[in-house]
């Protein structure tokens, strides 16, 4: 079960290089590749809560990279409901995330059309169980 383990470890660590490199291939940082990756994939703009969510960033780290965003007219901040901020790509936004982002999207969807149906269900039936059950262990350890 190690061995198993430990290849996984190793296969992810591989797949998180390889997707750094993509970032520094098109000369971003890792924090906007998952930022503007994390807004593409919601037609330009999402909660600024969802990119912590779905990026697994600090917000340290998201809010000084969208502040960095903002001051090259990237994206903009409205207010969204309550307390909560929506960043959205600007026009000028719009274009460097099709050229920085989009390519990682295409790169994305070639992978799932070389899979069959039942591959690309397979693949994620199981990372959903696999994120499942970790948020479950790790509910567990808590005090």
């Amino acid at each position: 079960m190690e061995i198993k383990l430990n290849r996984y470890n190793y296969l992810s660590g591989e797949i998180n290089a390889l997707y750094h490199e993509m970032a520094v291939m098109v000369g971003i940082s890792d924090s906007v590749q998952n930022i503007l990756y994390v807004m593409c994939g919601n037609g330009g703009q999402c909660l600024q809560s969802d990119i912590y969510k779905l990026s697994g960033i600090s917000r340290q780290t998201i809010n000084s990279a969208i502040r960095k965003l903002e001051d090259d007219d990237i994206v903009y901040l409205k207010q969204g409901p309550g307390r909560n901020k929506i960043v959205c790509l600007t026009e000028k936004g719009e274009t460097f995330a099709s050229e920085k982002v989009c390519p990682l999207f295409e790169i994305e969807n070639k992978i799932f059309d070389e899979w069959s149906l039942e591959e690309q269900d397979e693949y994620l039936r199981l990372t959903q169980k696999y994120r499942d059950l970790l948020k479950k262990h790790l509910t567990d350890l808590a005090p």
